[in-house]
């Protein structure tokens, strides 16, 4: 997968505050995500994030 900085992931599991969409602030072996409901931010390894990704909304500024 090509993820990069800035694009939305919607997740298959929601995050405690009830929100599902996350924004990626970091990438390599382990992505840096931000919850857009909360704005809480959780390190998950890149294996567990690509296995749980439900829908990826790509930034439109990426060549």
């Amino acid at each position: 997968m090509d993820i990069q900085l800035g694009d939305r992931l919607v997740m298959k599991k929601k995050h405690p505050c009830g929100c599902d969409t996350f924004l990626v602030a970091r990438i390599g072996m382990d992505f840096k995500l931000r919850c857009e409901g909360c704005g809480h931010e959780v390190m998950l390894p890149r294996v567990k994030v690509e296995k749980n990704i439900k829908k990826w909304i790509q930034e439109k500024d990426h060549v």
